[in-house]
């Protein structure tokens, strides 16, 4: 289990401890988990951007002649911010982190799994894989990626035994989206894409319709113990809603939506200076008709950091 220091990923290991699972808890902060050991987990420092960190984890584990029949990769972090503005280095390090060091250690432990042919992997991927709004476009195209990679994973390995299963949270109560928003706030209102950032820091902001991270964690434990697990677990039933809509709206009407949604909320926060919000200057409600008829049906898919080790 990666990513298992706080929200989501401690929710997890708890769940998977109490259907009696050994549970080996990896993340960079050792120190927070210090209450999963308590209740039996066996913490580990792992950075899964780091090969000679994932040799170590993988040596322990074998070490403990234990044979791993799960993997959940739960690891990964949200960087918000304009593309314009959004430094290439930055980039390349969620990409680092939420994609290619999530496979480096998938590919690690497939060899073994093959063999005995027996194993699952759960991937916590995002509705954010399915759907896409503005100023996250960085942390969406990470969690397309991963959409991409799990069905290929899956079908590459289910000749040996293996399932692969991808959980898709939506908007969940965790130091997440509270982390992510900061570098929102942190510009003055005439900088040039301060309404639209705004606007997001907003939305993130609003949790009426969280799930818990203990939603996440039940799903795991179906996608680790079910005869004939999913293929996708969307939680909670905010975020089914949303990938369905992004599925059945043409583009211009989605985009319309998110764009009066976004106003609505740079409005909402600009209230208490006395200020109207719009972002770039559309303030047309989500019932608007597409702008060029040519774009009817046709469907195009996806600061500082945002760091939560969920």
């Amino acid at each position: 289990m990666t990513g298992a220091s706080s929200g989501i990923g401690e929710a997890i290991v708890t769940a998977l401890l109490e259907q009696g699972f050994i549970v080996y808890a990896g993340a960079r902060r050792v120190e927070r988990m210090s209450h999963l050991a308590d209740k039996g987990a066996r913490v580990l420092a792992l950075d899964i951007t780091d090969a000679d960190s994932i040799a170590a984890v993988l040596t322990r584990i074998e070490r403990d002649g234990v044979e791993l029949d799960g993997l959940v990769n739960n690891a990964g972090y949200g960087s918000y911010g304009v593309l314009e503005e959004v430094p290439i280095e930055e980039a390349r390090r969620q990409f680092e982190v939420n994609v290619f060091g999530l496979m480096a250690l998938t590919r690690e432990v497939l060899p073994g799994m093959r063999r005995r042919r027996r194993g699952r992997i759960v991937n916590i991927g995002s509705m954010a894989g399915r759907i896409w709004f503005p100023v996250g476009g960085w942390y969406h195209a990470t969690k397309y990626a991963l959409e991409a990679l799990s069905d290929a994973l899956r079908v590459e390995t289910r000749p040996f035994g293996l399932y692969v299963s991808l959980i898709q949270p939506g908007v969940i109560r965790s130091e997440w989206a509270a982390i992510a928003r900061k570098p929102l706030c942190e510009n003055p209102p005439e900088a040039p894409y301060a309404r639209i950032k705004r606007g997001m820091a907003e939305i993130l902001a609003d949790h009426s319709r969280a799930g818990t991270p203990e939603m996440i964690a039940e799903a795991v434990v179906h996608a680790l113990t079910a005869s004939r697990p999913r293929r996708r677990y969307a939680r909670p039933r905010d975020a089914r809603i949303l990938i369905f809509l992004h599925w059945l709206l043409p583009t211009w009407a989605w985009e319309r939506g998110v764009r009066w949604l976004l106003a609505r909320y740079a409005r909402r926060a600009s209230d208490d200076n006395g200020g109207g919000a719009s972002v770039d200057g559309d303030e047309a409600g989500p019932d608007s008709g597409p702008e060029n008829s040519n774009e009817s049906g046709n469907k195009s898919d996806g600061e500082k950091r945002g760091e939560a080790e969920s």
